[in-house]
């Protein structure tokens, strides 16, 4: 993939819990940067009140919704791994599902996408059995689901034979390895704003990234991640989305994007 000219850019957003809220840029900010936002479900973040909230603001910007489920581990924000069948599993990422989607409904909006968030996300990406019934569930609940990972896992090359919709990621504030996934942290440090949006850039144009070991590998993707937690998340947002449109990128949903 190379000169991609359409692209979604994705936000992993209410991850905040009762009367806490991550520091930073207000959602409300965040959400005129991206085409998709993935919405905490309660889990690893979010609450109802919180889920309400922040799918009213995605309607009211234009912003697709996805459901962003995690682990049962609010205490560890879901970036520990929990040693369960995959049943139980994805019946937790059902039920995260079905939660978000009434919000959806109540604001007269479709779900997009599902997205796995932290550990699971990453349990799933080397774990067929997982991913298998992850997908057999989407199948089933809704086979126009687009779910969200990275293009080195098994979970998409399973989404991809089952003939769910899937959508790669580019994490822009993540590093990556030689295999092509990222280089998973449970807390991200500072990133250069505008490092973050040429390296971008350089993903879209040329389906180029360096590794952490300074090799240039080959990288496929339809939507951008920056995640709203990370350190000076509003600069990278800005900086990413102003150098996209810069070098004639458009900004679009992730359906759209895949076509682009």
């Amino acid at each position: 993939m190379t000169n991609r000219r359409a692209i979604d850019i994705n936000c992993d957003m209410g991850e905040g819990f009762g009367h806490w809220r991550i520091a930073g840029a207000s959602e409300a900010d965040l959400l005129k940067l991206v085409s998709s936002a993935s919405v905490a479900t309660g889990f690893h973040a979010g609450d109802p009140n919180l889920m309400d909230d922040t799918v009213r603001l995605a309607v009211e910007h234009g912003v697709r919704i996805g459901a962003h489920p995690g682990f049962r581990d609010l205490q560890g924000f879901g970036r520990r791994s929990i040693d369960a069948s995959a049943e139980e599993l994805v019946n937790d990422v059902v039920y995260q599902i079905g939660a978000l989607r009434e919000f959806t409904r109540r604001y007269g909006v479709h779900l997009q996408h599902v997205k796995p968030h932290g550990a699971l996300y990453m349990d799933a990406a080397r774990n067929e059995k997982l991913s298998r019934a992850l997908i057999d569930a989407l199948q089933k609940i809704d086979p126009e689901l687009f779910i969200y990972c990275m293009g080195a896992s098994v979970t998409y090359q399973i989404a991809r034979s089952a003939g769910q919709p899937v959508a790669r990621e580019f994490y822009a504030d993540r590093e990556y390895d030689r295999t092509g996934s990222i280089v998973f942290v449970r807390s991200a440090g500072m990133f250069d704003p505008r490092r973050v949006a040429d390296r971008a850039v350089r993903a879209c144009l040329d389906g180029k990234v360096t590794t952490v070991d300074g090799d240039d590998i080959d990288i496929e993707f339809e939507s951008i991640c920056f995640h709203s937690d990370t350190p000076g998340a509003m600069a990278i947002g800005e900086a990413l989305r102003g150098a996209l449109v810069a070098n004639g990128i458009r900004i679009t949903p992730v359906g759209d994007a895949a076509a682009g």
